[in-house]
């Protein structure tokens, strides 16, 4: 007798997302962060710049693919020079916890025609936690413009997040470029730590019970 493995049948969820994000608790809200860093590629070597972060993330309610639980939060980053208005970086995405896993998955676009999913494992009372993801996979992937594949191959991608003691947090991410134009990859660099300006907004189910 062949037993078929149940993909259809969704668990029940809390509705209180806040309450079940596990390592991801330490994200919600909005945030700054003045001290930012980044290191990317010019044509005539490395470019530093300090940047200036706005960082939102807000919980969505509980979603399921079949038996698969997640509890996640909707962060969008807007990044400006100091002294600047013209954006120098923005990003949207997803961050997702599913803890009969014991993984965090991140989604990330970006408006130059990027996107990527990553993930890593810890414990859900993780202070720390790392996800990456690498070209060419078709699970935890990378995909770009053909120009941006051709001219800055993005082979992989690494982001570590850490809650400090104070309330505040800091990522240190590193996307690795291959360049036509150089014979060693390039690491683009960027991190900052980011401070509570507001509290999170609970998800709409919660804000419903």
């Amino acid at each position: 007798m062949t037993t078929t493995h149940d993909i259809f049948t969704e668990p029940e969820g809390d509705p209180d997302t806040l309450a079940s994000l596990g390592p991801l608790r330490t994200l919600a809200g909005i945030w700054q962060g003045a001290k930012g860093h980044d290191e990317h590629p010019v044509d005539e070597g490395l470019e530093a710049n300090a940047f200036i972060e706005h960082y939102e993330a807000q919980p969505i309610d509980f979603q399921t693919n079949g038996p698969q639980l997640f509890y996640g939060l909707r962060y969008h980053t807007h990044i400006v020079k100091p002294g600047e208005v013209a954006m120098f970086h923005e990003q949207v995405g997803f961050w997702l916890w599913e803890p009969a896993a014991n993984t965090v998955v991140m989604t990330l676009a970006i408006p130059r025609g990027q996107v990527a999913l990553a993930s890593g494992q810890c414990e859900a009372n993780a202070t720390t936690f790392e996800v990456t993801a690498m070209r060419g996979l078709t699970t935890y992937g990378i995909v770009s413009h053909p120009f941006l594949d051709e001219n800055f191959t993005t082979t992989d991608f690494r982001m570590t997040v850490t809650a400090n003691p104070d309330g505040s947090w800091s990522y240190d991410e590193t996307t690795r470029l291959v360049l036509p134009d150089r014979s060693e990859p390039f690491d683009h660099v960027d991190r900052n730590t980011l401070h509570l300006v507001t509290p999170p907004t609970p998800n709409p189910l919660a804000l419903a019970q």
